[in-house]
């Protein structure tokens, strides 16, 4: 017997172990990869587009563009960090790239949050917490807290769809052209950035961005 006990709590260790390690991946200091975009132009037409919702600080010298989805786990813990850290610096350009790529329920949580124009920042935030599931319901309480009319977003939805599916679209190519695998991930100036950070974890990577652009030869005239 008491090998018996001492086998079962060795068994409850190593998967309480394994469940720690599991949640601290969700959402760690140090990304799971950093790289270079290096100088496709393709890749330099994602830098300077301006079609996406974002923030933008006056102070600005570098960009972040975020490919995140409102039911992804990761994304979920990151983006209050990565809020903290934009505002914290004052001198990053966020912008936001709606990748919806768990299923249905995710598209049309994005498709709500871009119709709700310069509501979205406040809208994204909001569905980034919300622990309900993403119904209509809930994504129109979330469109009218943010200041808007969720009941008339939505019924005027699938009217503006055209315009907002294009933009997914483009966000797709995106994540397509810098061969993202999924979300969230991050072009932070010359960087791309995968996996979720702590705010630490951003702060690091802005200024590692910063010195990259710095390295980087000026374009041709």
């Amino acid at each position: 017997m008491p090998d018996v006990i001492a086998r079962r709590d060795l068994m409850l260790l190593v998967a309480m172990v394994a469940g720690g390690w599991t949640v601290g991946k969700l959402i760690a200091r140090a990304p799971d990869d950093t790289r270079e975009t290096g100088d496709d132009p393709a890749v330099q037409a994602i830098l300077t587009d301006r079609s996406a919702p974002s923030m933008d600080p006056a102070s600005a010298d570098l960009t972040m563009q975020v490919f995140t989805d409102y039911r992804c786990p990761a994304c979920r813990r990151a983006d209050p960090a990565m809020h903290r850290a934009v505002a914290a610096d004052g001198r990053v350009r966020l912008v936001y790239r709606d990748w919806p790529i768990f299923g249905d329920a995710s598209r049309r949580a994005a498709r709500v949050a871009l119709a709700s124009g310069s509501l979205y920042p406040a809208v994204h935030r909001a569905l980034m917490a919300e622990r309900r599931a993403l119904t209509d319901a809930v994504l129109g309480e979330t469109v009218t807290a943010a200041g808007g009319d969720g009941d008339r977003l939505l019924r005027d939805l699938d009217g503006r769809g055209a315009a907002i599916d294009a933009l997914l679209a483009a966000n797709a190519r995106a994540a397509a052209t810098l061969g993202l695998a999924g979300t969230p991930a991050y072009l932070v100036g010359p960087l791309i950035v995968t996996g979720a950070m702590d705010e630490g974890g951003f702060a690091d990577t802005f200024a590692q961005a910063r010195v990259a652009q710095q390295q980087r030869p000026p374009p041709l005239p």
